[in-house]
């Protein structure tokens, strides 16, 4: 176990440190995006360092909620980030039908929390 395993038990941070991991996700897609096909070395290395810091604290996560709860919160956070940064930074299609699916994440995130003990 890493150090911020132990702080993440000791201090419950495992929501916390998992809303972060969900946030990450859509910075290495940025990045990765950035990276022109890793091509560019700083944009790939960056890629690899916010993954492995992205996964990282999903591992924390799966010590406390278990790996199926966390790992759908975590993609339900990356993907809502993602579609969010597609439409304001790469300039998507925001129609309101993907909004409404967007929208059944978003619900679905909040009740896997509250029916796992956690706040909003």
């Amino acid at each position: 176990m890493g150090p911020l395993s132990t702080i993440g038990e000791s201090m419950d941070l495992t929501w916390p440190l998992l809303i972060i991991a969900g946030f990450l996700e859509p910075v290495w897609v940025y990045t990765m995006e950035r990276s022109d096909n890793f091509r560019k070395i700083q944009w790939t290395v960056a890629t690899v360092v916010v993954t492995a810091v992205d996964l990282y604290l999903l591992s924390i996560a799966m010590q406390s909620l278990g790996p199926g709860l966390s790992y759908a919160i975590w993609t339900g956070i990356g993907a809502v980030a993602t579609f969010l940064m597609g439409i304001f930074v790469f300039k998507e299609s925001a129609s309101w039908r993907r909004a409404f699916f967007i929208f059944l994440i978003i619900g679905g995130i909040i009740g896997l929390n509250l029916v796992s003990g956690g706040v909003i």
